[in-house]
């Protein structure tokens, strides 16, 4: 064959259309933004992540919740709350102190909702990415989550929360990140097995102002704040569930 009847071939034109749009397996990965590419952590994460996968592993999970050290404190200053709450609901506490996106997305692929198929999760991430991450990249990264779970675990219904308020007052650059990352993922409401709710409002005064009753270091929750967690989703999680 010619090189002029090689160009005219259409197989050989598609392959080179399809490789052109494609690009090499490097460039995909470096065009990837870090909110959305999954990494591990090292040391005690590690740990606990292999906790964590022991647990699953034993099978009897209905409800999962998903996060960063908001979620894991359900085992510190939460866990009366969620003796209270979710202690008979057969609940996993999948969080893990300082996660990004990144690192849930990682966990999720390594065995952290492996041969389990619970009837709800409770996603909560994204506040640690609001430092180095942009609005859409953090939404980006909460909804590979999202995707994630429909894939891995189609029968869950997801209840999606808001990333929480954080800083004192609506000033504080990184509620604002958080603020408007909110934004964007609430959209992913409109999938079937999805429910976005934002309690963030739940937890601040009439004037935006996050009390440190509530939130000792304006950030993490005191069994005041774990208690309205718990009180603010349980009608919906209720239903969620079945019950």
């Amino acid at each position: 064959m010619t090189i002029t009847n090689l160009l005219r071939s259409v197989p050989f034109c598609s392959m080179l259309v399809l490789l052109f749009m494609a690009g090499s397996p490097a460039q995909e990965t470096k065009a990837l933004h870090d909110a959305v590419k999954p990494v591990p952590r090292a040391g005690g994460w590690m740990n606990r992540h292999n906790a964590m996968n022991a647990r699953v592993a034993k099978g009897n999970v209905d409800l999962v919740f998903i996060g960063d050290s908001i979620t894991q404190g359900w085992e510190g200053r939460g866990k009366n709350v969620w003796s209270k709450f979710y202690g008979k609901r057969n609940a996993v506490n999948l969080g893990i102190g300082g996660d990004r996106t990144q690192h849930v997305i990682w966990r999720l692929d390594n065995g952290n909702l492996e041969g389990i198929s619970p009837k709800a999760a409770v996603i909560m991430i994204g506040t640690n990415n609001s430092g180095s991450n942009t609005p859409e990249e953090i939404a980006e990264g909460v909804t590979a989550i999202v995707r994630q779970l429909q894939a891995k675990t189609p029968a869950t219904k997801i209840l999606l929360l808001a990333t929480f308020p954080r800083g004192a007052d609506p000033s504080d650059k990184r509620r604002q990140v958080n603020t408007k990352s909110n934004a964007i993922v609430a959209k992913l409401a409109a999938d079937e097995n999805v429910d976005y709710l934002d309690i963030g409002p739940k937890f601040l005064g009439e004037d935006g102002s996050l009390s440190k009753e509530i939130m000792p270091d304006l950030l993490h929750l005191s069994e005041a704040g774990y208690t309205i967690w718990a009180t603010s989703i349980e009608a919906k999680l209720a239903e969620l569930l079945g019950e």
